[in-house]
């Protein structure tokens, strides 16, 4: 299985693995499919944004995530329309987001479907993150977009898992709420028809509420076994476009080892098979460093362990490699501004939009 990353001809040629941030193929046609139903020349805009149509046909095509959202833009420009991205997502197709979409209707309920899009986000893009948490009697899906991402991108997501659901509960389904980290747009009834949901702009977070019976209820056409060969498929595919991206690479060595004790970078650098000069050169190129990764990667471990009731601090502090509380308690108010017990007493563990029942992830 191979992967290529296009663009137009004449354009800056893009590498895969190096820092650069890609989508499916399929995700950009079917943004085309959505603009020929606006009335819109799709092949036109498509090159205005510098991508190759010729290269849209294979199944594990990606584009570069700088051209997509060029062609985000362009499109909200030529339809007009703010609710573009909501509608996108009724172009979207059973193969569009690869062998997640199979495992995704596959699924024996609505939490597995949403914990396995969390698993396996970065097979449609690598700029989007997923966040999936149970909260008292109700759950929350948050999306979570890299800088740069368009906020008609993020619409398109949240009115596609939308539809998910109600493909397999029920057309009549809706959340209890809908929030959108984007400022209101100049018209939202479009929002308010296919949404038919309670909605909020301007929020902290984008992120959709979901009642517990309704998330939990099993689904009619779960099929495990199913479930677990698209799984397999959608894990053999990660594994072919990230296995030389470096950042992840290096997340994933910290990951596996940081509950022994904080590795050098020289030790990464030995697990990865390179030198530590290599690696930090490789970071370089990215415009990221060993440390900020070391950071990231356990500030994103410290709030799901924290949120797990089976994990104390004093676990928590050993399982991120800290060498004695006190490092840990500064690191996590320097992230928070809470110490650890505090911010798991208080609010923190309900609100801070921290994924309580997901398997940590950096």
């Amino acid at each position: 299985m191979q992967t290529q990353a296009f663009t137009a001809p004449g354009s800056v040629p893009v590498k895969d693995g190096q820092g650069v941030r890609t989508t499916l193929g399929t995700w950009v046609k079917a943004i085309c499919r959505a603009l020929e139903a606006a009335g819109c020349d799709s092949a036109a805009l498509l090159a205005e944004a510098g991508l190759d149509l010729k290269c849209l046909d294979g199944p594990n095509a990606r584009a570069p995530l700088t051209h997509t959202e060029r062609l985000w833009k362009l499109a909200v420009a030529a339809t007009g329309d703010p609710a573009f991205g909501i509608k996108v997502a009724s172009h979207i197709k059973q193969t569009t987001f690869h062998a997640l979409s199979y495992g995704l209707s596959a699924s024996s309920t609505l939490k597995e479907a949403f914990e396995r899009a969390q698993r396996y986000c970065h097979v449609a893009s690598d700029a989007i993150e997923y966040e999936f948490w149970r909260s008292g009697t109700e759950y929350h899906f948050v999306i979570e977009p890299a800088v740069g991402v368009a906020d008609e991108s993020v619409d398109a997501l949240v009115a596609a898992y939308l539809r998910m659901c109600r493909s397999l509960i029920g057309h009549d389904y809706s959340p209890l709420r809908i929030e959108f980290r984007r400022a209101r747009p100049a018209r939202i009834d479009d929002f308010q028809r296919l949404l038919r949901a309670p909605l909020q702009f301007g929020a902290a977070r984008t992120r959709l509420v979901f009642d517990c019976d309704a998330i939990e209820r099993p689904l009619e056409g779960g099929n495990p076994e199913l479930a677990r060969q698209h799984d397999a498929i959608a894990l053999q595919y990660l594994s072919q476009i990230e296995r030389d991206n470096i950042q992840w690479r290096v997340r994933e060595v910290l990951t596996q080892r940081l509950a022994h004790g904080e590795p050098s970078q020289d030790d990464v650098a030995e697990l990865l098979n390179m030198s530590a000069r290599t690696l930090q050169r490789k970071l370089g190129d990215c415009g990221i460093t060993y440390r900020e990764i070391l950071d990231e990667t356990r500030r994103v471990l410290a709030l799901a362990y924290l949120c797990a009731p089976r994990h104390t601090v004093s676990d928590v502090t050993y399982l991120l490699g800290f060498s004695a509380g006190s490092s840990f308690t500064r690191a996590f108010r320097r992230w928070t501004g809470r110490s650890p017990s505090d911010w798991r007493a208080g609010a923190g563990a309900i609100t801070a939009d921290s994924p309580a029942n997901s398997t940590p992830r950096a």
